[in-house]
């Protein structure tokens, strides 16, 4: 058996259904041996950033690490925002590059190219990986497969890189001897802590949870659910944690962080017992004050991995542990015991939540209100699955407001952060759920990937596409207010966007633009005429509406813009 065919064997039998990839010289083995197997659907995007980020989106969807390939070179390179989007935010991904015949590559000669389009995509990657290989000996290729596939999906998930020469691709093998690891073993709890975790939480007047976007790594988002519903605790989430609990589940609190519901942030603010699963504790969670944020309340910080712990904020109570045997025994001795709802804490909350609604935080806004339209998206959207969400003002308008179902998905781009990682996920996401799924978007992030526009079209993908233009790059343009007297070169002098509905028309996909609410309703009605088509829907912003609440930077998360200033400029 030729090493292509197995490759293209191996990937089905693992469940993989779609290899996202722009084709070049040295992986053109592989494409004709997937082509010709007629398994695995081959996705041929304009870009091979767009390739990785959506595998990254089927990967988060499916737990199944989702594929793409690149040549060798510039191919390879394109690669890598995406492989370390999916480490950052710990996602299971297998990244397949071409390299150049093995007689080709330089080794260690005292020179800087070898081969045509040579380049040690290796050591660029290696920081950003669970695990790099480079295949040189043929023999190989069976056990680093099954090895990659393990390390993509145990422990902590996450990218790993798989580098192999044209020739090696070409070569026979024997597979017979090859077996595929399945012995990981979950980091279990200690049940001491679990019982003193309890009778605190028992104990505490003011409990919350804080959910990160660990939760959905580990596949544990039922186990939490459960769990909130035995012991009756209130949750708030970080930007990965979005969908964890739907919007009008009773327990939920709403999101907190840097952008946060100023309601969650407040909450925080009061608890004095917070039980941490799956989250970082970053600055965008915490704020810069993490004395504040530790204060006298008890922490219990619950992490597969131990340097994640007592990092930022000190003095957490440390909980070693995969999240499924985390919750798997708590909710077992949980169960076993009576809860009651702490009403008073929870009515406490409500009262927040009321002080100071979401809508409400813009204040003065000329035009449409992107709160409002986020949720007025959510009331048209119940058939969507999933919604992929790009970076900037709009991402956090989106976290602040969508009204997220039980049945559906939030997806961003956390710890790397790229604009342009919201329109090639939705083609991974339309592609991994067979559903529709909303894309939204600010119009910078929408010009980094927007070629792939013709692969939606291509395929006739059910990609609701909701871009808010407001001619500007908003997010920096808020910094650049706060912090530069009101100077705007890049991200308002100088900078332009074009009529995204007539770029639309331009790739065969119907489109609208509204300018004011009054028309927003009419227009999302025709965006759902047709579940099964791509549609885009362009709403114009007003170039002056900031995201509000935001932490003033240097005090604790619970004051926040534009009521309080900063104290000092952000370097985060």
């Amino acid at each position: 058996m030729i090493v292509s065919d197995f490759i293209a064997d191996f990937l089905y039998k693992q469940g993989v259904k779609h290899v996202y990839e722009l084709i070049g010289g040295m992986i053109t083995r592989l494409v004709d041996s997937i082509h010709r197997q007629g398994k695995i659907e081959l996705i041929s995007v304009h870009h091979e950033q767009a390739a990785a980020f959506a595998a990254e989106a089927e990967g988060r969807l499916t737990g199944i690490p989702g594929v793409a390939m690149a040549t060798s070179g510039p191919g390879a390179t394109n690669l890598l925002t995406g492989i370390a989007s999916c480490y950052f935010d710990s996602i299971p991904a297998i990244f397949i590059t071409g390299q150049v015949n093995r007689s080709e590559i330089k080794n260690d000669r005292q020179i800087r190219q070898l081969g045509f389009q040579e380049l040690d995509i290796v050591s660029m990657a290696k920081p950003v990986t669970k695990g790099v290989f480079q295949i040189i000996d043929p023999c190989e290729v069976p056990n680093v497969f099954h090895q990659a596939f393990f390390l993509a999906k145990s422990g902590r998930p996450g990218p790993v890189l798989i580098d192999i020469p044209m020739d090696v691709q070409g070569s026979n093998i024997n597979v017979e001897s090859a077996g595929l690891r399945t012995d990981e073993a979950l980091v279990e709890p200690r049940y001491d802590l679990l019982d003193q975790i309890l009778n605190s939480m028992r104990l505490a007047q003011r409990p919350m949870i804080l959910a990160g976007g660990g939760v959905r790594s580990a596949q544990a988002t039922e186990l939490v659910r459960r769990f909130v519903d035995i012991v009756k605790m209130p949750l708030v989430n970080s930007l990965l944690g979005m969908d964890i609990l739907p919007y009008q589940h009773p327990l939920r609190v709403g999101l907190i962080g840097t952008y946060g519901n100023r309601y969650a942030n407040l909450a925080v603010g009061k608890s004095d017992l917070l039980l941490v699963l799956g989250s970082r504790l970053d600055i965008r969670q915490t704020g810069s004050d993490v004395l504040f944020f530790k204060g006298d309340r008890t922490i219990y910080h619950v992490d597969i991995e131990v340097g994640e712990i007592n990092n930022r904020v000190k003095g957490c109570h440390p909980v070693l542990s995969h999240l499924v045997s985390f919750l798997s025994s708590i909710i077992d001795l949980a169960s076993k015991m009576e809860w009651k709802k702490p009403r008073k804490w929870i009515a406490e909350i409500a009262d927040l939540r009321e002080k100071w609604p979401d809508i409400a935080e813009a204040q003065g806004v000329k035009g449409i209100n992107p709160n409002l339209v986020m949720h007025e998206l959510s009331r048209y959207s119940k058939e969507a699955s999933a919604y992929l969400v790009d970076v900037g003002n709009h991402q956090m308008w989106a976290a602040q407001s969508l009204e997220l179902l039980e049945h559906q998905r939030f997806l961003t781009t956390g710890g790397m952060g790229a604009m342009g990682f919201a329109l090639p996920a939705a083609v991974g996401a339309s592609l991994a759920t067979g559903k529709p799924v909303v894309m939204i978007a600010g119009d910078g992030g929408m010009q980094l990937n927007i070629q792939e526009l013709e692969t939606i079209s291509n395929h006739k993908l059910a990609i609701k596409m909701v871009i808010f233009n407001n001619r500007s790059l908003g997010m920096v343009r808020q910094f650049q207010q706060s912090y530069f007297a009101e100077r705007y070169p890049s991200t308002y002098w100088g900078y332009s966007s074009p009529d995204f509905a007539d770029v639309a028309n331009a790739y065969h996909i119907r489109s609208q633009s509204v300018m004011d609410s009054q028309s927003l309703p009419s227009a999302l009605e025709k965006m759902w005429e047709n579940p099964q088509a791509p549609f885009l829907l362009q709403v114009f912003v007003d170039v002056s509406v900031n995201v509000y609440p935001k932490i003033a930077f240097g005090h604790p998360l619970t004051e926040m813009e534009p009521f309080v200033k900063p104290s000092e400029m952000e370097g985060t």
